[in-house]
């Protein structure tokens, strides 16, 4: 992944592509799902602590957290960890959620040796082409997410409502930069588990001078079951949501698993 344009030396170009404010309403409907976490057995976030101290506010584990858009809503109601495997979008991302912690790891291996209220992992989980690479991923969701916790899943499509099209967009900086890209997904075939999308960029640096790139991205495209079945063989307690949201688009499905609490029966 980290080969791409999009997440090497396009980087630092990442808010004019996609900007922080447009994220709002997804991140609010993440942040509902993310709260259904089961208070801990001492108590809940944000409860005052029977000494007489207020209680920590939940704790949020971002996988492939990118930029940090998703991030830079959710920080005002958790206190959040932010792991992605580009350190040029890490970078990105540190500059506009300085108070969050940042992490380089690949969610399909990272092992912190500690656990989270919860686990979010938004669309960079699509770059999980294969089941293999799924589980992986589940499992590391899983191996962070204390008992009672819950995981939330975003993926940008599933087998059932991909559709291949094409979009547009950038904007321009103060300083002079801008970027332009046309995106453009293709059919995908008959029972695969993958589909493809290229993008094109029209990229103009501070002094005036325009590049070109392109990229090819392969994503992963799972069928609903698939994705419940992942995530109930790795202990959760598996459930989908479909989004509610007034953007022209489909609505996403976000995956929901809820880590049993010590002693309850998976």
């Amino acid at each position: 992944m980290t080969d791409y344009h999009f997440y090497t030396d396009l980087a630092p170009y990442w808010p004019l592509v996609s900007a922080p404010e447009e994220y709002a309403e997804e991140a609010a409907f993440a942040a509902a799902l993310l709260r259904t976490a089961e208070p801990p057995a001492s108590g809940a976030p944000g409860e005052d602590d029977p000494s007489g101290g207020p209680r920590p506010r939940q704790t949020v584990l971002e996988l492939g957290s990118g930029g940090g858009n998703n991030a830079a809503h959710l920080k005002h109601a958790f206190t959040m960890t932010l792991v992605d495997l580009s350190p040029q979008m890490l970078a990105v991302s540190e500059r506009l959620n300085p108070e969050c912690e940042h992490l380089q790891g690949d969610m399909r291996t990272l092992r912190l040796g500690r656990t989270f209220d919860a686990v979010f992992v938004h669309d960079a989980v699509e770059y999980m082409t294969g089941e293999d690479d799924l589980r992986q991923a589940v499992a590391t969701v899983f191996a962070h997410c204390r008992p009672g916790g819950v995981a939330v899943l975003v993926p940008d499509h599933i087998a059932e409502n991909y559709e291949p099209g094409t979009d547009h967009g950038g904007t321009d900086a103060d300083d002079g930069r801008g970027l332009r890209y046309l995106a453009w997904s293709h059919p995908a075939e008959p029972g695969a588990t993958t589909a493809t999308t290229d993008y094109a960029f029209l990229v103009r640096a501070a002094d005036g001078s325009v590049s070109v790139a392109h990229d090819t991205h392969v994503l992963g495209l799972f069928p609903r079951e698939t994705w419940l079945r992942v995530l109930t063989e790795a202990g959760f307690r598996a459930r989908s949501v479909a989004e509610v949201t007034q953007d022209d688009r489909l609505p996403r499905e976000f995956f929901v698993g809820s880590r049993p609490a010590e002693g309850e029966p998976g």
